[in-house]
């Protein structure tokens, strides 16, 4: 399904082109603030990103933007520069709630949920609270724990580790079943020496599914999930040769060569040793007497009857 998102005034509304599945379409009629663009943290980075909230079906998609150099789209009667497509895919909520989780887990304790998802920066975390079967989610990254009729919670790196390499094996699946050609861009992520290319591996696949994963979740513990799913580390790039340039010193710098043994005289006899082509030679016979010189049709003399003409 594709959509335009503006804002009321739409004279001077900045249009953006969505495309969301279809089952949204029939979602949102039935709520008329049923989809929700808010703001969240990036699992992987930290820093915040847009996503899309459906109220309705409680589900967490993120968008993608594609952009390609000099394009623009019509809409209606406007012509929208930058020609931006987003897309809204679903998303696991569980990469999200994964940040908080690692977050509180420094404190080394069990902790209701509440306390756990809470951030002053992106108020709206509190909405992945209301997905459907959190606790069902929650089972494959944190301990649990019930107390007087409420559950706490505690992250849990091994059960994490874990659930990760389920997604990154769904992932390879996924890969091969749609012949996703892996080979070549694992090869181009990374230094690889001439006999390590070869076609698609399965450790190829496993490295291609790790590097997507890893967008969803903090630089440490995609480290760990390599070394859990024992992949081999890539080669370092050859270092750059050193430098043949002579480092510049204040010292004063003396010739290593004695040059003044070349002196006119040595290149007076080394003229009279170099041979003589045929022509040059014939030129040397030539009777010379009478003749001028080249250099006496501009001398001094030469030059002012040239300015009176």
């Amino acid at each position: 399904m594709a959509a335009v998102a503006d804002c009321a005034d739409r004279e001077c509304a900045r249009q953006h082109v969505f495309l969301l599945p279809e089952y949204l379409k029939d979602a949102s009629k039935k709520m008329k603030s049923g989809l929700m663009f808010i703001t969240l943290v990036n699992p992987c980075s930290g820093e915040g990103a847009i996503y899309l909230f459906s109220m309705c079906l409680k589900q967490l998609f993120e968008i993608k933007v594609f952009k390609e150099k000099h394009h623009s789209w019509f809409i209606n009667e406007s012509v929208q520069s930058g020609g931006l497509l987003h897309f809204a895919t679903p998303l696991d909520p569980l990469f999200l709630l994964l940040h908080y989780l690692i977050k509180a887990g420094k404190e080394g304790k069990f902790q209701p949920l509440d306390q756990v998802v809470m951030d002053d920066i992106f108020p709206n975390c509190i909405l992945l609270l209301k997905l459907p079967e959190l606790e069902k989610l929650l089972r494959h990254v944190a301990e649990e724990k019930e107390i007087d009729n409420k559950k706490y919670y505690k992250y849990s790196k091994e059960k994490t580790l874990k659930w990760l390499e389920k997604k990154v094996n769904q992932t390879v699946a996924a890969l091969k079943a749609n012949h996703v050609n892996v080979g070549a861009r694992v090869q181009s992520a990374a230094f690889f020496s001439g006999d390590q290319i070869s076609s698609d591996k399965e450790e190829d696949y496993i490295r291609y599914a790790h590097g997507l994963i890893s967008d969803y979740i903090p630089k440490e513990l995609s480290d760990n999930l390599s070394k859990y799913l024992k992949l081999p580390e890539t080669s370092a790039p050859l270092p750059n040769p050193p430098s043949k340039r002579l480092k510049i010193s204040d010292e004063p710098v003396e010739a290593k060569e004695d040059y003044t043994k070349f002196n006119t005289k040595d290149l007076k006899t080394e003229k009279k040793n170099t041979k003589m082509t045929a022509a040059q030679k014939a030129l040397a016979k030539v009777d010379k007497s009478g003749m001028k010189s080249i250099d006496a049709f501009f001398g001094v003399k030469n030059k002012k009857k040239i300015e009176k003409i």
